[in-house]
């Protein structure tokens, strides 16, 4: 399966996904942060491909009410023949409130009255909720009293179109493992994440498919080096001092001095620096860099890890096709 990252082009991510389709890859996922988003791109993609699947890892929670998101679901299902696998994260503190203007809260709570919503309203349920994040129809104070409980008038390819949840802390990914169909996890370790997080690989049926960065190249150096700056920001950059949630994962890893040092680094406006203090061992682990034979014999240990599903993330269609054939 391939996926591209936020600030991937658009048409880069087409051309990519026509290309993952004709190599045999099961889906495209396409993700959003606060540029472009993944509804337009997949719609896109969808009219111009026949197969594959059409994954949003993910559609941001605080950015959409429940019934938006079931109507956009619904229809991209509809048009793309029954292809829609539905993504979806409560995204950090920083971008909830720092660009969708809502409260962070508290995220699972919220996650699992979303989901719950969703699921109604794809069912073409009457939707009626009464919880402490969505009361639908509105009740409050300053409501005119003319809502009334309604039901989604298209009628889905599918009445139940399977849900992702990205998570990564503890609690959070136990709750993917309880209300969702699948899980989709940001720096994967085949040997870690099992110990780190046993609740998904202990049910039966769940989809595990972590986003799996991937850079072919003969140069294995240059190849880690390629990917130093994103994890780079991700641990330094994607949140505050003691709130970021990628930082607490490479913890959780064994690296804790690497995660401290980059956060440091890249806090005091050392980007460079702070790639340059990723460890190579990390990049080995969390992703598949180095010429083919390298990533076919990386490779087995995904294989062995639990993961049921890979998400190839790149944007190279050499890196794509090689991949494929290593699988």
């Amino acid at each position: 399966m391939g996926y591209a990252p936020p600030g991937t082009n658009p048409v880069e991510l087409i051309e990519l996904a026509q290309e993952a389709e004709r190599a045999g890859y099961d889906s495209a996922w396409a993700a959003e942060a606060w540029g472009t988003d993944a509804v337009s791109v997949l719609a896109w993609l969808g009219a111009t491909t026949t197969t594959i699947k059409l994954g949003t890892a993910i559609l941001q929670i605080p950015a959409r009410t429940p019934a938006n998101t079931a109507m956009t679901a619904a229809t991209l299902d509809l048009l793309s023949g029954g292809r829609l696998l539905l993504g979806l994260g409560t995204s950090g503190p920083q971008v909830v409130e720092g660009w969708h203007g809502e409260p962070w809260g508290k995220p699972l709570a919220k996650t699992r009255e979303y989901v719950e919503l969703v699921r109604a309203a794809l069912r073409r349920e009457t939707l009626e909720h009464d919880g402490s994040h969505y009361q639908v129809p509105y009740r409050g104070e300053d409501a005119t009293g003319l809502g009334k409980p309604l039901k989604l008038m298209a009628r889905p390819q599918r009445a139940e179109i399977p849900i992702y949840l990205a998570s990564l802390r503890r609690r959070s990914v136990q709750l993917a493992a309880e209300i969702a169909d699948g899980w989709l996890p940001i720096f994967f370790s085949p040997e870690r994440a099992r110990s780190t997080f046993p609740v998904p690989f202990e049910r039966n049926g769940l989809d595990i498919a972590p986003a799996v960065p991937a850079v072919l190249s003969d140069d294995v150096e240059s190849a880690r080096d390629a990917l130093k700056g994103y994890y780079a920001l991700y641990i330094g950059g994607m949140g505050a001092r003691g709130t970021n949630f990628y930082n607490d994962l490479a913890r959780e890893y064994g690296f804790d001095e690497a995660a401290e040092r980059i956060q440091d680094l890249f806090l005091d406006g050392r980007q460079r620096d702070a790639a340059a203090a990723v460890p190579d061992q990390l990049v080995d682990e969390l992703a598949l860099v180095g010429p083919k034979e390298r990533i076919a014999d990386r490779l087995a240990a995904w294989r062995e890890s639990g993961a049921t599903t890979l998400l190839v993330s790149t944007r190279d269609s050499a890196t794509l096709r090689a991949v494929a054939e290593a699988m």
